[in-house]
């Protein structure tokens, strides 16, 4: 079909003015869909810098954000009803729509029950939280628990982001209609660069720097190779490390280069990716694992953990899997990559992450999830 739908993108998470990057992969994933429908967003955030609760709403890219931020109140009871209230306030200026497409299912899934039964709205899932995954061991409430899964059951469909993520739903018993849909990847800015590499080996880490991302893990790794390889770069992109001073101290760097770079836009962390030697994910556990698509997509080689997309992708020359918290594979394994120096075929890196998760592609599988469930 091509006819524009208008789709209300329900998020329990998105980038606001309280947390700026939260959720910018759900932001993705609404800018791919507003290539072929009408998208507006409602999400709502507490605010302690208020003393009312204000509304803004602004249009990024084709996608207009209706976002709540709502008067902060320690006080669960009234938390919930200024956040109905104001949920109540963003429909009304959003107004009608076709379908809901809820990003993260608990809690705002609870509003996406209450269009079910009180607007006659079908609404779809997209998953992307780790909570679910057996390595992470997230505490569930009963009650958190039980209405999440009465939330899956009651939708349309539910999409996470890898077979791995889906599975691990499966397993601890969230029943439903699975489809998976993987995030985006920006192949416009995501492209392999006409510049040459750094001369130096150059490793680049991209993340929060969470525990589970084992940042302290990569810092003792950077420390073997500057026994072995003069003048190493480590990037680390993503926050300050202000954490790991005591630790950088510590393992007393002579000749490493080790640098923290605080969040980039996506056309900021291409240049550095592009530029780089290697990109590094050593995570515990991802349910995707953008960064490492990010980085074949730009022509440079991956090293990751066994997590998220990288089970179900073919390995490659361009793609090395390590064990988590093996400091000597991962040591050796960017030696080995460093060493070869083999010129990869970057074109094919880029055409492949465009085949299957460029915008375009992404934006195709929902559209024709959302025709289905409404047809």
């Amino acid at each position: 079909m091509n006819k524009k739908l208008h789709i209300l993108f329900l998020c329990s998470w998105y980038p606001s003015e309280v947390f700026p990057t939260n959720g910018d992969f759900i932001q993705r994933h609404a800018e791919a869909v507003a290539l072929q429908h009408r998208v507006s967003v409602l999400h709502m955030v507490s605010d302690k810098t208020i003393s009312t609760s204000t509304i803004k709403i602004e249009t990024i890219n084709n996608v207009t954000s209706y976002i709540g931020y709502v008067k902060y109140t320690s006080n669960s009871v009234l938390k919930m009803l200024r956040f109905f209230a104001m949920y109540k306030r963003l429909l009304k200026k959003i107004g009608f729509f076709d379908l809901v497409h809820l990003n993260v299912l608990f809690p705002f899934g609870i509003f996406a029950l209450h269009l079910k039964y009180f607007k006659k709205k079908t609404y779809l899932i997209s998953e992307h939280w780790s909570g679910y995954l057996t390595a992470n061991s997230k505490a569930f409430s009963w009650r958190e628990k039980l209405i999440s899964k009465y939330i899956v059951k009651k939708a349309k469909y539910i999409c996470p982001v890898s077979t791995f993520l889906r599975e691990e739903m499966q397993s601890i018993g969230f029943k439903g209609n699975y489809k998976v849909v993987p995030n985006v990847i920006n192949t416009h800015i995501f492209k392999p660069s006409h510049s040459s590499k750094e001369e130096n080996l150059t490793v680049v880490h991209i993340s929060n720097f969470d525990t589970a991302k084992n940042v302290a893990e990569m810092l003792k790794a950077a420390k073997l190779l500057e026994d072995i390889v003069p003048n190493v770069a480590w990037k680390f992109i993503g926050g300050t490390g202000a954490a790991y001073q005591k630790l950088i101290a510590n393992l007393d760097f002579k000749t490493a280069n080790i640098v923290f770079i605080n969040h980039l836009s996506q056309e900021a962390l291409a240049t550095h990716i592009q530029s780089a030697t290697i990109c590094v994910s050593f995570s515990k556990y991802e349910t995707f694992g953008i960064t490492t698509l990010e980085a074949i997509s730009c022509g440079t080689q991956a090293i990751t953990t066994n997590t998220g997309i990288v089970r179900e992708l073919e390995k490659s020359n361009y793609l090395s899997v390590v064990n988590y918290n093996d400091v000597t594979g991962l040591t050796n394994k960017i030696l080995e990559i460093y060493q070869q120096q083999q010129k990869e075929n970057t074109t094919e890196m880029h055409r492949f992450i465009e085949a299957h998760f460029s915008p375009k592609v992404v934006s195709a599988l929902f559209s024709d999830l959302y025709f289905k469930a409404l047809y």
